[in-house]
């Protein structure tokens, strides 16, 4: 568990002093500034969000960013057309979808992600489910969202029986 914990705070030590860098640039007079603003950083991190045993894989999170880029093109000329279309063709409503994951981080990770791709809103929770509000609720709404959650659960080291 030792390396575990020493190997995330490595990793999201040097994420934070990365994004410092990014942020301020390499110079030499604000190094140490930014060594202790990502080591405060890392401490937080460390304490908000104890570093789990899985591990996440890379290949699927590729997956699911090239999915998430897919639907967000085809999600946006959807709602393009339909902003732009004389009879505006939208069946609004809302979609209730039980979700596997487990409450925490990675099922809010779900709904963050959800949350950007355009037609669907999360809008609450309902009884263990989310609930979306979709422009279109004659569109396989639920069928997307569990292949999104597919791909995000393969991406944070579990199978799609886990949950």
């Amino acid at each position: 568990m030792r390396t575990i914990f020493m190997r995330a705070a490595m990793a999201r030590g040097a994420g934070f002093f990365g994004f410092w860098l990014l942020l301020i640039g390499p110079n030499p007079a604000d190094l140490v500034a930014g060594l202790c603003a990502a080591a405060a950083a890392t401490w937080t991190s460390l304490r908000l969000l104890p570093p789990g045993g899985g591990r996440l894989r890379y290949a699927a999170l590729a997956r699911l960013a090239l999915r998430f880029g897919q639907e967000s093109i085809m999600g946006g000329v959807d709602v393009a057309r339909r902003a732009l279309s004389v009879r505006l063709p939208l069946r609004p409503g809302f979609v209730v979808y039980p979700v596997r994951l487990p409450p925490g981080p990675a099922c809010n990770t779900f709904g963050a992600l959800t949350s950007v791709l355009p037609g669907t809103l999360p809008a609450g929770v309902d009884h263990g489910a989310l609930l979306y509000h979709c422009l279109d609720v004659e569109q396989p709404v639920a069928v997307q969202l569990a292949i999104d959650e597919g791909l995000l659960i393969r991406a944070l080291g579990g199978t799609h029986d886990d949950t």
